[in-house]
């Protein structure tokens, strides 16, 4: 039985002598990992550091008091063009509560027309008359609210068409340079040159 009890040492001494030499391997790959993320995170560092270096940064920056002026006056218009469709929207559902008021009457007085004592004959072509007249009134309705409706966003689209465009020359004369504004116009092709 002596036997046994030193077969399970040396077993166990072999498990503990693979387990301490995979250990000290997965240390050493480990380390090596290391070593190369750290080597490959200082060159990382060294290119941007590199890229930084060589950047070229404006001496002189845009004012900012003519940006905020800008953008003060990019607000303003959107404000006025939102004013402009609020009340473009206000004038479309006045027109639009006045035609249905209209409308309603109109169909009253259909109704009492139709219910008069004439014949079946002239009834239907009395209706007739009063549907064919009913369709006209709600097409011109639809025509004049879509005018309103047409005439509200163009304005509204104007105004802001018209800042943009402004704003596209203030964004141009601040990112000139101060030396580039008296070369206008020196060199022109077909310019007469003294």
């Amino acid at each position: 039985m002596a036997d046994d009890t030193a077969k399970p040492k040396s077993i166990t001494e072999t498990a503990a002598t693979m387990a301490q030499d995979a250990a000290r391997r997965t240390a050493e790959t480990i380390a090596g990992f290391g070593r190369a993320a750290a080597e490959r995170q200082t060159a990382m560092l060294g290119d941007v550091g590199r890229m930084f270096k060589d950047m070229r940064f404006p001496t002189s920056l845009p004012d900012t008091g003519a940006l905020m002026a800008a953008h003060r006056r990019n607000m303003d218009a959107l404000s006025q063009a939102n004013r402009l469709a609020l009340e473009g929207a206000q004038a479309v559902a006045r027109r639009h509560m006045e035609i249905m008021q209209q409308t309603m009457t109109e169909l009253t007085e259909h109704v009492r027309e139709l219910a008069s004592s004439e014949s079946p004959q002239a009834k239907a072509a009395r209706a007739a008359e009063l549907l064919k007249r009913s369709y006209e009134h709600a097409v011109s309705n639809i025509r004049e609210l879509s005018d309103l409706i047409q005439r509200s966003n163009t304005e509204a689209l104007g105004l802001l068409d018209h800042r943009f465009k402004e704003a596209m020359d203030e964004v141009k004369e601040l990112i000139e340079k101060p030396g580039d504004k008296g070369d206008k116009g020196g060199d022109k092709p077909g310019a007469k040159v003294g």
